[in-house]
């Protein structure tokens, strides 16, 4: 049996010991998943109605209360009902809805594409948005459950080894295994799904599927059958009590909602995961030691013993013998996890080839990472529109397929932060910092050139002058980690394995396209 205090005691003792690498993974899946939908309110929230919010890349431009509630009006039109959702209900409802939801959802795609279909009939606007739940299907499939699955891992490793690496989160990409973890994730969705239909029912599955996650943090390995078995097992006599966990922190939830989310994020989010991978652990320490059933599925000991110096000396010497994908690599992180002991191992490239945050661009590189920049954040904001609005929309002054604000902005950073590439959360902050004075002078420079800014953020709450607001400054600087640490090394490594020669003509190629663009899109709008 456990006891709620003795775990919210050990929960917070974790807490103290690893906060600032706990907040910034709570911090990423707030922005990255759906799961907590809430914490990032502060961060984009609209003073006023209007069309000025479309301006921002990573807002929906139909807020998710009005895609529901306008179809409710719709159909309810004519009946007692459809005056009651008038007026200040309708505003109520419209709060709670935007307060507790997140634009990348499935469900709310396919609300905005019924929502098109009632007001506007069939129409290209109507195609692009039945697109726009495909798009947000896959990335709830394979970004949003495979992120989740991540977290659990960082916290599950995070109980015994103090010094677990942010990019934990990142552990089922990092070994390439992806397809078997995001279907048994994606059935449990499904089911739940289903089970919410009956409400009483979608209460009790959704605490016999809590645990699923973290199974496979432990076993991504494991059968669909197996997963939902051992969770089931593992919450039996346990649903009521980890409701009450639930239910015990309500108030900080109260206090949150005066913050807009920020106490979320900051605290309530890392201590109710901590306390939940806390119960995790008990419930399978004590299934493991009873012997019950499938209880060799969960597999992974390391996650409790740690092993000593000598110990991993023995088993690495045994490891080289077997000519395993970490033979050549000496992987002895003080306090970290022992990668090579894991049930899933990378594939060989995966590890032998690792890219250097902190690597040389010559010239010719930053010559191309420069276009290739501005043509990635063409597409991610052409992505995104398309999910959050169902429109193919980039909001740039070009023609093409360009957002120079990304180009200029992944160039400045490779000059000024690659010393800095072994401090994240610095990186992040400078970056954070730097885009805004970025943002902020392109505005007021187009503003004071032709009277009326690039982008007006005028409408949210947390907005400087208009010109830049904290919800684009936030995404922007993850953003900016993701080519500091991730794209740019890698497009420019594929790069220079071209010759010479092919390297010049592509650069002069894109180029020519982009000034082409530019004098043509100054001459049209002259």
């Amino acid at each position: 049996m456990w006891k709620r205090k003795v775990i919210k005691k050990k929960a917070m003792a974790l807490m103290k010991q690893g906060y600032f690498r706990i907040l910034p993974v709570c911090f990423l899946i707030a922005m990255l998943t759906t799961a907590y939908s809430f914490s990032t309110t502060f961060l984009n929230l609209q003073i006023s109605s209007g069309s000025l919010g479309n301006d921002a890349a990573y807002v929906s431009g139909i807020p998710n209360s009005e895609a529901i509630l306008d179809i409710a009006v719709h159909l309810l039109e004519g009946t007692a009902l459809s005056g009651i959702l008038n007026g200040i209900l309708y505003d109520f409802l419209s709060m709670i809805i935007d307060l507790f939801s997140t634009n990348i959802s499935v469900f709310f795609s396919f609300i905005r594409t019924a929502n098109y279909f009632l007001t506007d009939g069939f129409s290209s606007v109507l195609i692009f948005s039945a697109i726009s739940i495909l798009f947000a299907l896959v990335y709830q499939i394979f970004v949003s459950n495979i992120l989740l699955i991540g977290e659990k891992r960082f916290f599950m490793e995070n109980r015994n080894y103090p010094q677990t690496a942010i990019s934990k989160i990142f552990f089922l990409y990092k070994l390439r295994y992806l397809r078997h973890p995001a279907w048994i994730m994606f059935s449990r969705t499904l089911f739940q799904s289903v089970w919410n239909l009956t409400i009483v029912g979608g209460i009790i599955k959704h605490y016999e599927y809590i645990l699923i996650p973290y199974i496979l943090a432990e076993n991504p390995k494991i059968s669909r059958k197996d997963a939902f078995f051992l969770s089931k097992q593992l919450m039996r006599r346990n649903k009521r009590k980890f409701f009450l966990l639930d239910l015990s922190f309500l108030g900080w939830h109260i206090l949150s909602l005066f913050t807009l989310g920020l106490l979320d994020l900051l605290f309530v989010n890392p201590y109710i995961t901590s306390c939940r991978t806390e119960l995790y652990a008990t419930l399978r320490r004590n299934y493991v030691l009873s012997r019950s059933a499938k209880y060799e599925e969960l597999n992974d000991s390391y996650l409790e013993h740690v092993p000593s110096d000598d110990e991993l000396l023995i088993i690495k010497a045994l490891y080289d013998d077997s000519q395993g994908p970490y033979t050549k690599i000496s992987y002895f992180a003080p306090e970290q996890y022992p990668v090579f002991l894991f049930s899933v191992q990378p594939p060989l490239k995966a590890v032998r080839s690792p890219f250097r945050a902190d690597r040389r661009y010559d010239l010719l590189s930053y010559l191309f990472l420069f276009p290739a920049f501005s043509i990635f954040g063409w597409v991610l904001e052409a992505v995104i529109n398309l999910i959050n609005r169902g429109v193919i929309q980039s909001h740039t002054p070009l023609y093409g397929p360009w957002i120079l604000l990304y180009g200029i902005y992944g160039i400045l950073i490779l000059f000024l932060l690659k010393r800095l590439i072994r401090k994240p959360v610095a990186v992040f902050l400078i970056n954070a910092l730097l885009y805004s004075l970025l943002e902020y002078f392109i505005n007021l420079g187009t503003e004071l050139a032709s009277g009326e800014g690039l982008r007006n953020y005028s409408e949210f709450l947390l907005n400087l002058d208009g010109k830049v607001y904290l919800g684009g400054t936030i995404a922007f600087a993850l953003i900016g980690c993701a080519f500091l640490y991730y794209l740019a090394p890698r497009w420019a490594d594929r790069y220079m394995k071209l010759g010479h020669s092919k390297r010049i003509l592509l650069c002069t190629v894109l180029y020519i396209l982009l000034i082409a663009d530019i004098v043509f899109s100054v001459c049209i709008s002259s």
